[in-house]
């Protein structure tokens, strides 16, 4: 239980950086990244807060991934709920004002690029799981045939046309994002000696009867 508790930890501390990143990134004011496109969005449209529609979206996907028979683990819930919940609490005590210079903007998104790499060594480290939007690449992946990182970049731009469509803020954060957050990623998993492709992920089925056999 101990290894349980540590594990779940981690992963929630790797969200609650996860988030912290993209607080620093949307903060910049230089345009936001892909997905964060889409929710400010929606959000504008519908009058929900970031937090609540990037919920509302990682649910929808869960069940769309699920119809196509893809697992999921107790992380894509936390990833999907947390994630969303820690924004609203970021925006909600608004400890950093939004930039309009654009040099202080660059480095306020940099730093939230190698925040959200941190946080995402520490979640993907846990092993409870990929997040929703992650399946979804899964999915187009397995379905069309085409490689991961195509899937990934058809999937990022139709969210920021759409998000565009609906009102969220493109510009040139947004590109710097999509370049450069694969290499903030690489430089930390490098830092820790971070191999990701060592993990196994639990899926819920897999969590809830590990649980279940400690306590027999």
């Amino acid at each position: 239980m101990k290894s349980f508790f540590i594990r779940l930890l981690t992963m929630i501390t790797g969200l609650f950086l996860f988030a912290f990143g993209i607080f620093f990134t949307i903060k910049a004011n230089i345009g936001y990244a892909p997905w964060d496109v889409f929710h400010a969005g929606l959000s504008d449209k519908i009058g929900l807060s970031f937090g609540i529609i990037s919920i509302i979206v990682g649910f929808f996907l869960m069940i769309v991934v699920t119809l196509l028979k893809e697992k999921f683990g107790l992380g894509t819930i936390f990833n999907t709920i947390f994630i969303g919940l820690f924004l609203d609490f970021l925006f909600f005590i608004n400890i950093i004002p939004e930039i309009d210079n654009f040099v202080i903007g660059i480095i306020l998104l940099i730093i939230g690029l190698f925040i959200i790499a941190i946080g995402s060594y520490l979640y993907i480290k846990s092993g409870f799981g990929v997040g929703p939007r992650d399946n979804l690449m899964v999915v187009l992946t397995r379905s069309t045939k085409l490689p991961a990182g195509l899937c990934r970049s058809i999937i990022e731009l139709l969210v920021t046309v759409a998000g565009w469509l609906l009102g969220g803020m493109v510009g040139l954060g947004t590109i710097i994002f999509v370049i450069a957050i694969g290499f903030c990623v690489q430089i930390v998993f490098k830092l820790f000696k971070f191999d990701v492709t060592k993990v196994q992920h639990e899926t819920l089925a897999e969590t809830w009867n590990n649980l279940r056999n400690r306590y027999k």
